[in-house]
């Protein structure tokens, strides 16, 4: 999983993953096997970043808004992102989608998974997915018109 892609923030990643290899060295023993290694580390690793951006926001108290714009801001003074303008406007439009919304975006696109694996991971239906990830391309189409 792309954890910076989520959290944007590199110290954030940072900590986010140090979490992540954390849960899975503390709950290895409960693997069951009823899917690859692999799904379960990207389940865990996904809810990581989510439960962060969601204590983030409730640490601060900040409206959703405060939120984009203080992540906006890390990707201004980014220098792990490579700087093509176009680049850096797709990530700005991604900080507008909800979380769930980019996460499935991000999983479609940069990772080029099936709704099938995003649905086994987020234990959500290829339905929903296949209409949260439509959403996000007309939102960001839309945005990147501007």
């Amino acid at each position: 999983m792309r954890i910076r892609k989520m959290v944007i923030d590199h110290d954030d990643a940072d900590d986010v993953t140090q979490e992540v290899f954390i849960k899975i060295h503390r709950n290895i023993d409960n693997f069951r096997e009823d899917s690859q290694l692999y799904t379960w580390i990207y389940r865990i690793a996904t809810n990581e970043c989510l439960s962060f951006l969601q204590r983030k926001k409730r640490r601060f108290f900040l409206p959703i808004g405060d939120v984009e714009r203080e992540l906006s801001r890390a990707i201004d003074n980014s220098s792990n992102l490579s700087g093509d303008e176009v680049q850096v406007k797709l990530q700005k439009a991604l900080l507008k989608l909800p979380d769930k919304q980019r996460l499935v975006f991000n999983m479609k696109y940069f990772d080029d998974m099936s709704y099938e694996e995003i649905s086994e991971i987020t234990n959500t239906s290829v339905g929903a997915l296949k209409a949260s990830y439509h959403h996000a391309v007309k939102k960001i189409e839309d945005l990147l018109g501007e």
